[in-house]
C-alpha cells in the first residue's frame, strides 16, 4: 500500500506540476484518508512533503496537514458519524482501554503523549478523544502540539535518510528543549492540580 501511495502521489505531482506549499492540496486529502481509515502510515505523507519542500518546510507542511486531519476526524467522530466510528473501531479500542482511562484523567497531556509516541494509530487517538470528556477547545491545542511533537521527531529520524549530509544538531537540540518545556509545563500543571485538590478537601 505504501508503494502504491508513493506511485500515485508521484504521478499526481508529475501531472499537476504542483510546487511549493501547493503540495498541501495533495497531502491534506491524503492525511484525511489516513486519519479516517488508516490504510497507510502518516510517515508516507511526511516523506512526500520533505522530498518536495526540504526538511523545514516539509515538516511545517506535514504539521499543517496532520493538524487539519486530526481536527477533522475528531469533529466527524464527535458530531456526525459517532455511531459508525463506534461500530468500526470499538473492538480495536478495547485493547487500548488503559489509554482511554489515561485520556479521561490527563486530557490534553495524554493526547500530546500519544501523538508523540507511536503507541496507537492517529485515527484511534482522534476517536478516543471524541468519546472522552475532553472539551473541543482543549483537544484543538493538544492536537496541534501533539502533531508538532510527532512530526518534529519523525523529521529528525527521516532527514538523515532523505538528506544524508544534513547537519541535524540544531533540529535535535531544539526538539530536546521543546520536550523539556512540555515536561516542565506538565509537572507544574500537576502540582497546581494537586494543591487545588488538597484545598477542596481541607
Amino acid at each position: 500500500m505504501n508503494e502504491w501511495i508513493e506511485q500515485f502521489t508521484g504521478w499526481l505531482l508529475e501531472v499537476t506540476q504542483i510546487e511549493g506549499f501547493w503540495i498541501l492540496l495533495i497531502t491534506i486529502p491524503l492525511a484525511l484518508i489516513q486519519g479516517i481509515i488508516g490504510i497507510f502510515p502518516f510517515a508516507t505523507i511526511v516523506m512526500l512533503n520533505i522530498s518536495v519542500l526540504g526538511v523545514m518546510n516539509g515538516l511545517l507542511a506535514s504539521w499543517i496537514a496532520g493538524s487539519v486531519a486530526g481536527m477533522a476526524v475528531y469533529m466527524l467522530c464527535k458530531f456526525l458519524f459517532s455511531d459508525w466510528f463506534n461500530r468500526r473501531w470499538l473492538s480495536k479500542l478495547q485493547k487500548y482501554e488503559r489509554w482511554q482511562k489515561s485520556l479521561n484523567r490527563y486530557g490534553v497531556w495524554a493526547v500530546i503523549f500519544l501523538r508523540t509516541v507511536p503507541i496507537m494509530p492517529n485515527n484511534l487517538i482522534s476517536f478516543m478523544s471524541a468519546v472522552s470528556n475532553l472539551k473541543t477547545g482543549s483537544y484543538t491545542w493538544s492536537n496541534i502540539i501533539g502533531n508538532l511533537s510527532s512530526i518534529w521527531l519523525f523529521g529528525i529520524l527521516s532527514a538523515s535518510i532523505v538528506f544524508p549530509n544534513m547537519d541535524l544538531r540544531l533540529l535535535i537540540l531544539s526538539y530536546a528543549i521543546f520536550l523539556l518545556a512540555l515536561l516542565a509545563a506538565f509537572f507544574v500543571r500537576q502540582r497546581l492540580m494537586m494543591k487545588k485538590d488538597r484545598g477542596m478537601t481541607a
